[in-house]
C-alpha cells in the first residue's frame, strides 16, 4: 500500500498543481483530507507516515475503533453524515465535524461539546445539488443555519462542505460548487475570517471543485485505490 500511496499522491499533487496553474490558485491553498472509510486501521498510520495529517472518516462507530486503536496520531474528519443521538461520541472521537446539516444537529453538538469542556471546530453541510437523496441544508437556508450556528459558544465555526451531484454533466458539478462557494463568500461575512475553509470535490470531481475555489478536497481512491467491498 505504501507503493501504491506514493504513486497515486504524486499523481494527484502533479494534477492539482495543474489545475492551479490554469486558475491562477497558489497549490498550498489546497488541503487534502485523505478518506480512509472502509480501509483498516494500519492504512492511517500510513497515510500518517506519507504526510497526510488529515484524516475523513464517515462514520463515527467504524472511527472509535480504528482511533482507539491508534490514538490522535491525526487530525480526524468526520465527514459522514451524523445522527443527533451520536453527537457526544463524535464530539468525544474527532477534531472537525464537517457535516453539520441542522440547527437541531447544531445544538446537539454544541450542547456534547459543553459537557467535554471543549470547543470544537464544524463546518456547514451544504446540499448544493439539491438531490433529495442527499445529506446537507439547502441553499435557501444556508445562510440562516450559518448565522445560528456561529453564535453557539461550543462551536467554532470555520467552513462549508458540499458533496458534489452524482453525474458525468461538468457543467452541473461546477454549477453545484460554484452555488455552494457564492454561499461560503457570504458566510465570510457573517462569520469573519475563522470561516476559511470550502470544503469540496472528492475523487472523482476534484480538478472541478478547485476551479470553483474549493480549499479542501476529499480523496479517498484516488490515494488508495479502490474502496474494500462493505461486509
Amino acid at each position: 500500500m505504501k507503493d501504491i500511496l506514493a504513486k497515486n499522491s504524486t499523481f494527484v499533487r502533479g494534477r492539482i498543481a495543474e489545475v492551479c496553474d490554469e486558475h491562477n490558485r497558489d497549490v498550498d491553498d489546497i488541503a487534502i483530507v485523505a478518506v480512509t472509510k472502509r480501509f483498516p486501521a494500519s492504512l492511517i498510520s500510513i497515510a500518517v507516515a506519507a504526510g497526510f495529517l488529515d484524516i475523513g472518516e464517515s462514520r463515527v462507530q467504524e472511527a472509535e475503533s480504528k482511533i482507539g486503536e491508534l490514538g490522535r496520531i491525526a487530525c480526524y474528519h468526520l465527514i459522514g453524515h451524523l445522527q443527533s443521538n451520536k453527537a457526544k461520541k463524535a464530539v468525544q472521537l474527532f477534531d472537525v465535524i464537517q457535516s453539520v446539516d441542522s440547527l437541531k444537529l447544531a445544538l446537539e453538538i454544541n450542547k456534547a461539546a459543553g459537557s467535554e469542556e471543549r470547543r470544537i471546530e464544524c463546518y456547514i453541510q451544504l446540499n448544493s445539488s439539491g438531490e433529495d437523496q442527499k445529506f446537507g441544508v439547502a441553499s435557501g437556508d444556508c445562510l440562516e443555519l450559518i448565522k445560528k450556528t456561529s453564535e453557539l459558544k461550543n462551536i467554532k465555526l470555520t467552513g462549508l462542505m458540499t458533496i458534489g451531484p452524482l453525474t458525468d454533466d461538468e457543467n452541473a458539478i461546477r454549477s453545484a460548487f460554484s452555488r455552494c462557494r457564492e454561499l461560503f463568500y457570504k458566510g465570510k461575512d457573517i462569520c469573519g475570517s475563522n470561516f476559511e475553509h470550502l470544503s469540496m470535490g472528492m475523487s472523482d470531481d476534484y480538478p472541478l471543485a478547485i476551479a470553483e475555489g474549493s480549499t479542501t478536497i476529499r480523496l479517498g481512491s484516488a490515494l488508495f485505490g479502490p474502496r474494500p467491498v462493505k461486509a
